[in-house]
């Protein structure tokens, strides 16, 4: 018989008393990704949250959720009737989890954490704190081994090898980069952890992580050895004979603690912010640790001239599939038997008919009016919407492509809009158009660009608490470092070849979200004062919903962009569509 959360809450507490008072569940694996395999849904089973991110907090007598922005109106749904409060991060009145745990725990008294779960910097940073309290941290062994019944398997399916066709550099080419890189930090090895920096440095892919093709791994290169961790099962004969070509060893992942701890390299580096405390631990005491980003996360992020015509290939592919699906459901709405499942199922059939197809980069936002304004809704059976011919659907989606991976959203207008669904609109496309038409000095960083894209917003005493624009892979993860747009700063810089998104948005609880999101790739500008300037050209293909602009609120300069935009999504578009979805595009793309 299923358990009820408050009966996994009660399990849990009895697995740790009498010598812990408290235990912490993050939403991560052992190798901290965002999104991770059954396996490692913990956080998930124990609270009946499904959002991507949060952490679970259980002491003796409470329990709470920490999530952030994206997640308060839908952690407040299902958590209802649980017996854990939400915590809302960011905002002001929130305590942070030592916080918390000072006030609830006496001194003196433990917090019990998985050492696999947590990262190195986490873990030092939550010891810091609780020990100002008098509270201490104990390492523990997985606790769901024993109380979750059920629990999925460790993934197992098989990895393949990646195709230098669509990854553009040789697996031994990517591995002489990063020798290189290494001898500059001083380093004579590096522990590689993050799931897409093996993928990309081997050119292997996988399907251990739903929607993200990466296998569970950890890779650790030497000067004059690459020995990949992984689960024998997973090792095809052809992966087997790929990777001794590639001159790579494979070592049992269940070994890779024992083989750390008797390393005879004289340095490692580590990035103690994507390193697990365990592996992090286990480093043979007479290898110095070097601390610091391995050189993959920025090799990674600059896409060879290969992946750049692969992902403007899968883009106009991708394209293809939207303007076919949103011709249709100008069509479907008025029938009144779309729901935003079915929706979700028919962009589906629309893009998987498209070549070079895998699946979907991320699991469809399909949110209608007052949805739209859950920032990572995803619809169920129970809360499945009906469309109607009036307000918004925000639709975000995306695809996975052997040439490149795609992420969109636009909010359409399905008919009649208020006024302030209007303005709000109107204002988040101003946000969207600073960015993409921005130029700016080659060393700018994310931070120093996302005010562009708020303010439209901030003038009408208006945000949103995401960020602007993240990093994506090459048929890879869809949120990936290091280069980032948005408040937080991040050091790392601007380069040409970075693929990011420009995703302003503003959402209403009870009545409407609205997002709307490009890919760009950083390009060259051209020499200018004090150096070389940069600028975003935006390769997502697909026309914006004209029907929510004000045209007054916009500049000359934005409305020639948008104009231009479309033009250029009319004439990338048309050669693959028929003559009716021609005339469909015409019109959608038509200057305003």
């Amino acid at each position: 018989m299923k358990q009820s959360i408050s009966e996994r809450i009660h399990a849990l507490r009895m697995w740790f008393k009498p010598n812990i008072q408290a235990f912490i569940i993050p939403s991560t694996d052992p190798h901290l990704s965002e999104y991770v395999a059954p396996h490692w849904k913990s956080r998930e089973w124990i609270s009946g949250f499904t959002g991507s991110a949060g952490t679970v907090v259980i002491t003796e007598k409470k329990a709470g959720l920490w999530t952030d922005s994206r997640y308060f109106l839908q952690a407040a749904e299902q958590l209802q009737g649980s017996g854990i409060d939400l915590y809302k991060e960011m905002l002001p009145d929130t305590p942070s989890i030592t916080e918390f745990l000072s006030t609830q725990l006496k001194p003196g008294e433990a917090v019990g954490i998985d050492g696999k779960m947590f990262s190195v910097e986490q873990v030092e940073y939550m010891q810091a704190e609780l020990s100002s309290s008098n509270l201490q941290i104990i390492f523990c062994p997985d606790p769901m081994q024993e109380i979750w019944t059920n629990r999925p398997p460790m993934p197992e399916s098989p990895a393949f090898v990646y195709d230098i066709e669509y990854a553009g550099k040789s697996c031994t080419e990517k591995i002489a980069s990063i020798r290189t890189e290494l001898k500059k930090k001083g380093a004579e090895s590096v522990m590689l952890s993050a799931l897409d920096e093996i993928a990309w440095t081997l050119n292997l892919r996988g399907n251990d992580v739903h929607c993200n093709p990466v296998v569970i791994s950890y890779l650790l290169i030497t000067e004059d050895s690459t020995i990949l961790f992984i689960t024998p099962e997973k090792v095809t004969e052809e992966v087997r004979n790929y990777l001794k070509e590639q001159q790579v060893e494979i070592r049992n992942y269940a070994e890779t603690e024992i083989y750390l701890s008797d390393l005879k390299s004289t340095s490692i580096l580590m990035n103690p912010a994507k390193t697990n405390y365990a592996i992090f631990s286990s480093v043979n005491p007479k290898c110095r640790i070097i601390r610091g980003e391995a050189p993959v996360a920025l090799l990674k992020a600059v896409r060879n001239n290969q992946e750049i015509a692969g992902v403007h290939a899968a883009m106009q592919r991708d394209g293809v599939a939207l303007v076919r699906f949103l011709k249709w459901l100008e069509s479907a709405v008025p029938s009144g038997i779309e729901t935003e499942l079915s929706i979700d199922h028919k962009l589906h059939e629309f893009r998987a008919a498209q070549n070079l197809y895998v699946g979907e980069s991320f699991d469809t936002i399909a949110g209608y009016k007052e949805h739209g304004a859950i920032v990572h809704y995803s619809a169920t059976e129970e809360s499945n919407a009906t469309l109607q011919p009036k307000g918004f659907l925000l639709l975000d989606s995306g695809a996975q492509y052997m040439d490149g991976t795609t992420d969109i959203t636009r909010t359409i207008a399905l008919g009649e809009l208020t006024e302030e669904e209007k303005t709000d609109y109107t204002l988040v496309l101003k946000g969207h158009i600073a960015l993409a038409m921005a130029v700016f000095p080659a060393g700018t960083r994310g931070a120093q660009l996302d005010v562009l894209a708020r303010m439209p917003l901030w003038s009408h005493k208006m945000n949103f608490l995401h960020g602007t624009g993240h990093g994506v892979g090459h048929f890879l993860s869809v949120h990936e470092g290091p280069q980032s747009i948005r408040m937080n700063e991040n050091p790392v810089v601007l380069q040409p070849g970075m693929v990011t998104s420009n995703e302003p948005g503003v959402y209403k609880g009870g009545s409407h979200g609205i997002r709307i999101e490009n890919l760009t790739l950083v390009c060259k500008a051209g020499e200018g004062l004090f150096g070389e300037y940069l600028r975003f050209e935006t390769i997502t293909l697909c026309p914006i919903c004209k029907k929510g602009i004000i045209k007054e609120l916009l500049t000359a300069e934005e409305t020639d962009w948008l104009n231009d935009y479309h033009r250029q999504v009319y004439e990338k578009l048309s050669p693959g569509l028929n003559e009716e979805e021609k005339i469909w595009l015409k019109e959608a793309t038509a200057a305003i």
